[in-house]
């Protein structure tokens, strides 16, 4: 407004010069002409000067009614694409819409969680376990970059029992249309139903399944490279080439929990295939299956080594009640080999076996809907066996064929926020190693 103030006073200020200086400067001490009927030189002027002035007026009028126009609001700048909600993580593909060149950087987003675990016989222990930031930035409708960086056990130090630091995930996603897209840098395996979506309030229980721990080795993140869409009704698909796991870190009691390279140099003589096929088109049920293979063995080239994994999963809500379930097994092409490798090289059998195979099922209900937060209760019973089949003249280590058996409940004083306490029951086949039970307490929430 006070731009518009600027032209009207500078052209009130020209009317009163002209005005003024006008008969000024006709004053003279001339005598007065005589009358006649044609008008004299002053006159003539006057009228000029009127015929400038009415001019002036309608301008000033029209400049007015300009500045008291109101503005028309500026058009709303275009929101970035969601980051993986799935998880953050996930991002799993949305519609394609027209392209733009905004470049914005979306709120930085995140998860935490602190446990108190008090196994049987042995002191309780309270652990800041995940400190976790996710980024997101889309340098235009069509290419957006989605980060992870996780704080694992608080502190970091040079031991190796201290806390880690870890990229989970570090990728561009580019958005071609909805069928297809592309992903390219560190990115989660998507195999399993925790491994893509782990934050604390989307899952029961303190801790993560056992089958998503020792079979599936959540969190499961590599370099990688692929595709992902949404096909049909309700279809949804993602496919990647990955670094493959490592062999020599393949364990008789953890399995699979500590194969992963991690993206750190990771060797890719071999890359490994792996994808997920998810069904979504009835509300409520979610049923998904997805795989992994790959060799394995490129710290020993002589031993032909590989890794497969099949799984497939599903999840039901209706109302207050609530189930989901897994299964995943895992087959090693060449065990027999791995185990007398490392035992020559180490001197010490480390009896991996062929396969490996867990499960679990999970109901859930919330049965107090009246009240003003959620609360829900939940059992789980599982079943990982890192030793279910074993390369021929290998004996099974029983201490590794295991169930448990997971009661529990969490309360959520906002939806993103959960308290989560159960007590874990864990039983083995073996009749010398006794396993350990355990009272667990959690807080966790994500933003």
């Amino acid at each position: 407004m006070n731009a518009m103030k600027r032209p009207i006073a500078v052209l009130v200020g020209i009317s009163i010069v002209l005005l003024v200086g006008g008969p000024v400067s006709g004053q003279t001490p001339d005598p007065p002409a005589p009358q006649s009927p044609a008008a004299s030189p002053g006159q003539t002027r006057i009228e000029e000067l009127e015929r400038r002035v009415r001019e002036l007026e309608s301008r000033l009028r029209e400049l007015e009614a300009a500045a008291i126009k109101p503005l028309a609001p500026p058009p709303a700048p275009r929101e970035p694409a969601p980051a993986q909600q799935m998880p953050p993580s996930l991002g799993l593909p949305t519609s394609v819409q027209e392209s733009s060149t905004v470049s914005r950087t979306g709120p930085i987003s995140g998860y935490m969680d602190f446990h108190l675990n008090k196994p049987e016989h042995e002191d309780a222990q309270l652990d800041f376990h995940r400190f976790v930031l996710l980024f997101n930035h889309s340098f235009s409708d069509r290419l957006r970059f989605v980060g992870e960086l996780e704080l694992e056990h608080a502190f970091v130090s040079g031991l190796e029992a201290s806390g880690e630091v870890e990229l989970e995930q570090a990728y561009l996603d580019f958005k071609v249309k909805p069928e297809l897209n592309f992903r390219a840098g560190m990115v989660l395996a998507p195999v399993g139903i925790i491994n893509e979506r782990h934050e604390p309030p989307s899952f029961h229980g303190v801790e993560r399944p056992f089958v998503d721990t020792f079979i599936i080795p959540t969190t499961w993140f590599d370099a990688g490279v692929g595709v992902h869409g949404t096909v049909g009704a309700g279809w949804q698909y993602r496919a990647y080439l990955m670094a493959p796991l490592d062999a020599t870190r393949i364990t008789a009691e953890e399995g699979l929990h500590e194969a992963t390279q991690k993206g750190f140099a990771s060797n890719v003589r071999n890359v490994a295939h792996t994808g997920r096929l998810e069904y979504v088109g009835v509300p409520g049920l979610n049923l998904g299956t997805s795989f992994w293979r790959g060799k394995t063995g490129f710290n020993f080239r002589r031993v032909d080594s590989r890794v497969g994994l099949f799984e497939f999963d599903g999840r039901y809500r209706a109302g207050r009640v609530a189930a989901r379930g897994e299964f995943a097994q895992v087959f090693i092409d060449g065990a027999a080999d791995l185990n007398d490798f490392l035992q020559r090289t180490a001197g010490v059998n480390p009896n991996i076996a062929r396969q490996m195979r867990g499960f679990y099922v999970e109901p859930s209900i919330r049965p107090l809907p009246w009240i003003r937060h959620d609360v829900a209760a939940f059992v789980r019973y599982e079943n990982f066996d890192t030793q279910f089949k074993m390369p021929e003249g290998v004996l099974p280590l029983k201490q590794f064929d295991r169930a448990a058996w997971v009661f529990g409940g969490s309360y959520f004083p906002d939806p993103d926020v959960v308290f989560k306490i159960d007590y874990s029951i864990i039983r083995n086949r073996s009749s010398l190693f006794r396993s350990v039970d355990s009272l667990n307490i959690g807080l966790g929430w994500w933003f």
